[in-house]
């Protein structure tokens, strides 16, 4: 059920955003017999919707003999067990049904330390053990399943207790990002980091441009655990990709907070492609769903403009537009040099994007000469990786012995990751 508030303003229509509640049901295997929008004309603190829609939700649960509920929305505790009397079915809210793909998805140690956390933050104010009479429908890891699994003791001081070893866990897993952050910032190869709203094909793009096998359906959240690749790109031997959480709109705040470590990736990256579905009708809607986010880490300022590193967009899934509309926005993509056309699927345009990644890269390299002894190899040949080598000369001797001179072409980057390399 999507319900529609009045006087609540939102990103999406009442339609898009119930689209994508089916989306992210059937992200988990759950069949959806029926889905309507109800229009909220005052909100009932106990039930959220009137009397004669909550018989009409029990009524159509009778009818296609529905075992759970899931409202489009933010429901209270109250709300929640109100509403589970009246209806004598399981309901879940929003949180709830994207903290179960969490659970579900969630492959690496670090991201089942964040949806746990997400899970206990959110479990604080709400009935314990309200997961378990759908033991009967799947079970699993997430939580939705039985009562083995994630069931949380009724103890909230032990749910504290937990919480707080969790965040302990995430901060280290926050500083060891850090460090190797540190790491590849002297052993230096550029990261470019996808971004993008969940399904816009950030995980198909990824494979496309890596060679990888990274998970990549037609789902909502197919992966959550951010992947890095190496890649080559004209004029920049080795450049680091990586595949990131894709965004939704009304993400559980339990949830940024959680993931705020994976997504610090993004702040450090050298470019961010922001990979958008033109496909999608509501693609404009998503559009600033996803900038929002990048504005509240400090990616982008206020008008969508890249901070520090810059954001280029990937007008994906080009196959999938009708002739009309692929007219209608190719004199858009060509407006602008940051916007670049592409089907990740097909494979068409991503020898342009590669060469558009390897031109933001090198823009602004100068020419440096550069002596080195002869016998440093590691940073001749680094210099060779990362740069331009216009010439590679006999220098002479000096106080190490043989020496070279290289006159090379480099970003300030760059160069400043060369000198890191000589302390």
């Amino acid at each position: 059920m999507c319900p529609d508030i009045r006087g609540q303003r939102s990103s999406q229509e009442p339609e898009a955003r119930l689209e994508e509640a089916k989306g992210l049901a059937l992200a988990i295997g759950i069949v959806v017999a029926e889905a309507y929008i109800l229009n909220v004309r005052d909100v009932r603190p106990n039930t959220l919707f009137g009397e004669g829609q909550v018989q009409r939700i029990a009524t159509d649960c009778e009818l296609h003999e529905a075992e759970l509920v899931i409202i489009d929305g933010a429901l209270s505790g109250i709300q929640q067990r109100n509403l589970e009397e009246k209806i004598g079915r399981k309901v879940i809210d929003r949180t709830g049904l994207i903290l179960e793909i969490f659970g579900e998805r969630a492959a690496t140690a670090e991201g089942r330390l964040q949806v746990e956390l997400a899970h206990l933050d959110y479990q604080q104010s709400r009935l314990v053990r309200s997961w378990t009479h759908l033991e009967r429908q799947r079970g699993g890891f997430g939580f939705l399943g039985g009562p083995g699994e994630t069931q949380i003791e009724a103890d909230r001081r032990m749910i504290r207790d937990r919480m707080g070893k969790l965040r302990r866990e995430l901060e280290q897993v926050r500083k060891t990002r850090e460090l190797h952050r540190k790491r590849r910032g002297r052993a230096p190869w550029p990261v470019i980091a996808l971004v993008g709203y969940t399904n816009a094909g950030k995980s198909t793009l990824f494979n496309r441009m890596t060679g990888a096998d990274v998970m990549a359906e037609n789902l909502l959240f197919a992966t959550l655990d951010p992947t890095m690749r190496s890649i080559g790109l004209p004029g920049v031997e080795k450049a680091i990709l990586s595949d990131t959480v894709g965004f939704i709109s009304d993400l559980p705040t339990q949830l940024v907070a959680a993931f705020r470590a994976t997504l610090e990736e993004v702040t450090a990256a050298d470019i961010v492609l922001h990979v958008r579905d033109m496909a999608n009708p509501d693609s404009s809607a998503q559009k600033r769903e996803v900038l929002s986010v990048l504005a509240d880490l400090g990616v982008v300022d206020e008008a969508g403009e890249g901070v520090g590193a810059p954001v280029l967009e990937v007008w994906n899934k080009w196959d999938a537009l009708s002739e009309e509309r692929r007219l209608e926005l190719e004199p858009l993509a060509g407006m602008d040099d940051d916007v670049l056309a592409l089907s990740a699927m097909t494979g068409a345009g991503i020898d342009v994007l590669r060469k558009r990644l390897g031109e933001v890269l090198t823009t602004g390299a100068r020419s440096y000469s550069l002596r080195i002894p002869a016998s440093d190899g590691s940073r001749i040949a680094w210099l060779h990786a990362h740069g331009a080598v216009l010439e590679d000369e006999d220098g002479g001797e000096g106080e190490a012995g043989p020496m070279r001179v290289l006159n090379v072409r480099l970003t300030d980057k760059e160069f400043g990751r060369f000198e890191a390399l000589e302390s």
